[in-house]
């Protein structure tokens, strides 16, 4: 796969629609042409201290955040009908079909496609398959260049 959209969503809660950052990186030929990234107001807007301890983003980062609808707009023509990547893919396209739904949004088409599943099938030696032990040399592609960890980025 050449072409795809590596995407990552941070939640604020225990409820998938609660997206609170959503990062992405664009794909094509091979080469990263662009990313994105984007705090986002959740709904439910309240935020569990466990998901802070894993992002960072509490309640007064996203205070002033858009609503999803609008960021989602902002970048849904760019990624077109192209694939979608992530590491646990599960969690993301479960987020994304949370937050459609609870915004009344159409549900993408795009194909889903998990590199945490396909670095156990292809390196099931590994001690783990996180993302910083699969982003190595040797496996995919190292730390600093690889797309799904661009994608967590926040500026």
């Amino acid at each position: 796969m050449k072409s795809f959209v590596a995407i990552d969503f941070e939640t604020a809660n225990q409820y998938r629609s609660s997206v609170c950052s959503v990062g992405i990186v664009f794909v094509e030929n091979s080469q990263i042409i662009d990313s994105f990234y984007e705090l986002i107001r959740p709904t439910p807007n309240f935020y569990c201290s466990w998901a802070t301890d894993i992002h960072g983003i509490n309640y007064w980062a996203t205070i002033n955040s858009s609503d999803f609808p609008y960021v989602w707009n902002k970048i849904h023509k760019k990624i077109k009908d192209l694939p979608l990547v992530a590491h646990n893919s599960a969690f993301d396209e479960s987020c994304l079909r949370a937050v459609f739904d609870c915004y009344g949004i159409e549900q993408h088409c795009n194909n889903f496609y998990c590199t945490y599943r396909e670095s156990k099938r292809l390196f099931p030696d590994l001690p783990n398959h996180q993302l910083h032990t699969v982003s190595v040399p040797g496996t995919m592609q190292t730390w600093s260049e690889n797309p799904w960890q661009t994608s967590c980025r926040r500026p």
